[in-house]
């Protein structure tokens, strides 16, 4: 009996020893998931990190772009601005510039027909001094470019304006036959069309 005893003691001992060794080695998985989980959380906080200091470096250098792009449109708009009223100013100077020609080309017919209102004489002499006045003011529309619409050509209606037709055999066909105001162009540019009356 004392063999069974013995036999049993030691099936408990082994049994124990089972048990103990099953424990440790649960424990020691237990151990090793839990390392594993602890360098997998230290990883992943890592990964973490690396990720949000990327993410902080690419927000502030999009932050500076952004700022270096209203810095340039802050300036762009003010460039602009400046060259605007700069525009403005110039073309205010050339409209009193070119007035300023005009002017100078035309007091001087004004002062000769003021002289010619004051002047006493006969007919003739008025009409004599109103003839030259108006070749004086000719000359000035000469000088600033401005020349009469010719009507010799026939009737253009880019140039003239029919405000009356006539039927008569003895004209050709859109043949102006009288001119009520004249025309005057500068260049290309028509000032005032003629009124005329056409033939046919």
């Amino acid at each position: 009996m004392k063999w069974r005893h013995d036999y049993m003691a030691e099936k408990k001992v082994e049994d124990l020893e089972m048990d103990l060794n099953e424990e440790e080695l649960e424990e020691s998985e237990v151990n090793e998931d839990k390392e594993f989980e602890e360098l997998d959380k230290s990883e992943e906080e890592n990964e973490v990190e690396e990720l949000i200091s990327t993410l902080k470096d690419e927000n502030e250098k999009l932050n500076n772009e952004m700022e270096a792009l209203k810095d340039r449109l802050l300036r762009t708009t003010g460039e602009y601005d400046n060259y605007r009223k700069r525009t403005d100013r110039e073309k205010e100077g050339l409209y009193a510039s070119a007035c300023e020609d005009v002017l100078k080309e035309i007091l001087p017919v004004l002062d000769n027909l003021e002289r010619a209102i004051l002047a006493k004489g006969d007919i003739e002499d008025l009409k004599k001094g109103v003839d030259m006045t108006l070749k004086q003011f000719k000359d000035s529309f000469k000088n600033l470019g401005v020349e009469e619409i010719s009507t010799e050509n026939g009737f253009d209606p880019n140039l003239h304006d029919a405000v009356m037709h006539v039927e008569d055999s003895q004209y050709g066909e859109k043949e102006v036959v009288e001119v009520f105001l004249k025309g005057y162009k500068k260049g290309d540019k028509i000032i005032r069309h003629s009124m005329v009356k056409v033939a046919n």
